[in-house]
């Protein structure tokens, strides 16, 4: 079975959260998805509440401390990302705005990205349109079409945790289709020359092209 990564964003404050809740239960659905396609898949969990001193540091100095540029790595070399964030005053939270904006710009270019989020009550759910679907467009990255939000009444059963039950598994379905189509992503080696050289360059040809100056 081919082999990819999946890594999981998710920018609940308490613990246990709602928000988490709904991460594991995305990530859960995809690995399902993706297996009856015949893809293994690895899934990386980024609780951004562990991190939040070090993003601020990392707002402030510009370096990121060994942790946080591991959960950075994890991210940007994944091959999809699912991305899960509570909804505060009719947006994404701080926390995990200030990540995406640790992150380079173009990190999350023709990533595929499943956007959920919770909130108390279903007006919420428009933030996952007018907020969170913009801002990965702007990074470049490739949302798939079905977004899932889930309010509070979604977990106490009945017709709330039906519709859930839908979103997720449609959503899931968008992603898995989105990382079967796509050939696996491979991590930039930070020490490999072609990385700041150029591809199919050396030190040696870059100095050849001195010497003819």
């Amino acid at each position: 079975m081919t082999t990819r990564r999946i890594a999981v964003v998710t920018a609940g404050l308490s613990n246990p959260s709602s928000t988490r809740l709904l991460a594991d239960r995305l990530a859960e659905a995809v690995r399902a998805q993706l297996a009856e396609r015949e893809i293994e898949v690895g899934v990386d969990v980024i609780e951004l509440r562990e991190h939040a001193h070090a993003i601020t540091d990392n707002l402030l100095t510009g370096f990121a401390r060994p942790e946080l540029a591991e959960a950075i790595e994890t991210v940007t070399s994944a091959d999809a990302l699912i991305a899960v964030t509570p909804i505060f005053t009719t947006s994404y939270s701080g926390l995990f705005k200030s990540f995406l904006d640790i992150l380079d710009p173009d990190s999350l270019r023709g990533k595929p990205v499943l956007l959920a989020a919770t909130g108390g009550s279903p007006r919420h759910s428009l933030a996952l349109e007018y907020a969170m679907r913009p801002l990965f467009t702007y990074l470049h990255a490739n949302p798939v079409s079905t977004s899932v939000f889930a309010a509070a009444e979604d977990w106490a059963g009945g017709e709330g945790a039906s519709s859930l039950r839908s979103r997720t598994e449609r959503a899931a379905g968008e992603l898995a289709d989105a990382v079967a189509r796509r050939d696996p992503t491979i991590a930039e080696d930070p020490f490999d020359p072609a990385t700041y050289l150029g591809e199919g360059r050396s030190f040696e040809s870059l100095l050849g092209g001195l010497s003819a100056d």
